[in-house]
């Protein structure tokens, strides 16, 4: 008989993005393991991006359960529809661009909906699943977050009944980068980060998905703290046709602070020293991308050289990984993004195309890149690196030769990281 898992998660096919992936993957493989998934989302949820094309991937072993959730989100709408879905995407404008809308929506949301806009699905939640939990008899629950609300669901269920308790953390939570931008008061900071001690003290396992943030937490619990990353899985597509173009695409959300002016710059010089680069050179940008970004890079390369396409479906976004030339990965320079290990990054690797990643010293991507040598990592600062960089794999592909020679990837595998999270089951 296999034994019963009860995973509390708010994105669910049909939500878009990186926050779907992870748990729509371990629920398929869960099974293989002797492990009855049973999913408890949202009936009604506000998702700010929808891939229909995800549905169809979802097992038909697992078991969904629902319940109403309020959505303040909604609400906020009637003030600006725009505006509400941006901030829920998490793409927050600087704050000097911010207008009076803007900043009084990330005051409202930063300090009246602690820890975040599905507090209202605590309770009604915990209600529940008391009672479900021991008519099912299932031994452990997890929760993933964000939303960091879905957390103290678990942590209140364990307070009740005294069920196992997984955390799932697919990212930080006082430290991630929207966190600084909600501006919080001092009480509401401290609140955070009471509730943040609270469920890393009493989760029976903490899963993280870096070891930055292993360490992170490891300074705050003496719990147990598993490194569970994200990943890649096996998809039957047509065989990808590289773009005649030498493109470099950015696959996913561009943020504001997501903006390496350096890159652009180092663009715009090779476009003007190198007629071969000019005539080839394409920038591609599919996801979300903000406007300050845009406009950054507007202002140094021009449009005829620029393809913005917008959020596209997981399948199509897999096809133009394969047929790029470079596929580039940006995260912030600062000291909280270390820990942050994109869930494109694993599917990027696969793609049997060259990763071209910037972001901050000593990151855990930085560490996977080498280890796997599917690209190369830069700093914000190594402008000379970079570029002579960049002509590299020019030439290459020039020639005909850009590609990737990849080592020891079968560890990121879904399959692989199911086995290991069935263990802690």
């Amino acid at each position: 008989m296999r034994k019963k898992a009860l995973i509390i998660t708010y994105y669910w096919p049909p939500a878009g993005g990186p926050g779907v992936q992870r748990w729509l993957k371990f629920v398929k493989y869960l099974p293989e393991y002797d492990i009855q998934p049973i999913v408890y989302i949202p009936e009604n949820p506000s998702y700010p991006i929808t891939d229909l094309s995800l549905q169809s991937e979802v097992s038909k072993d697992v078991i969904i359960i629902k319940q109403p959730i309020k959505e303040p989100y909604r609400l906020a709408e009637f003030l600006s529809k725009n505006h509400s879905k941006t901030i829920s995407s998490g793409v927050i404008p600087k704050e000097k661009k911010q207008n009076f809308i803007q900043r009084l929506m990330l005051y409202v949301r930063g300090n009246y909906f602690i820890p975040d806009a599905r507090k209202a699905w605590i309770t009604p939640s915990v209600k529940f699943l008391s009672d479900y939990i021991k008519e099912e008899q299932i031994e452990t629950i997890i929760t993933t977050g964000p939303p960091h609300s879905l957390h103290l669901i678990g942590l209140k269920l364990k307070q009740q009944i005294g069920v196992k308790w997984l955390a799932d953390f697919r990212d930080p939570w006082t430290t991630i980068g929207y966190h600084k931008k909600l501006k919080l008061t001092n009480r509401s900071a401290k609140k955070h980060e009471q509730m943040e001690r609270d469920v890393l003290s009493s989760a029976d396992h903490i899963i993280v998905t870096s070891e930055n943030t292993k360490k992170e937490f490891g300074d705050k619990t003496n719990q147990s703290i598993k490194v569970i990353t994200n990943g890649y899985d096996t998809y039957h597509l047509p065989k990808a046709i590289k773009d005649d173009k030498f493109t470099i695409s950015h696959i996913g959300s561009l943020l504001s602070e997501r903006n390496p002016k350096l890159l652009w710059q180092i663009l715009n010089e090779l476009i003007a020293e190198n007629e071969a680069f000019n005539h080839s050179f394409q920038l591609k940008l599919i996801g979300v991308v903000s406007d300050d970004v845009l406009n950054e890079i507007e202002q140094y390369i021009s449009n005829s050289h620029i393809n913005v396409v917008g959020y596209v479906g997981h399948n199509e976004a897999l096809m133009a990984q394969r047929a790029s030339q470079l596929l580039l990965l940006v995260e912030i320079d600062s000291e909280d993004t270390k820990a942050i290990i994109p869930g494109k990054l694993f599917e990027y690797m696969v793609s049997d195309t060259p990763i071209l990643a910037i972001g901050p010293r000593d990151s855990d991507v930085e560490r996977i890149i080498a280890e796997t040598n599917t690209g190369s990592y830069f700093y914000y600062d190594a402008t000379s690196e970079l570029k002579s960089q960049i002509l590299t794999y020019f030439e290459a592909y020039k020639n005909n030769a850009l590609a990737t020679q990849p080592i020891g990837l079968q560890p990121y595998s879904r399959k692989a990281l199911t086995k290991t999270l069935s263990e802690l089951i």
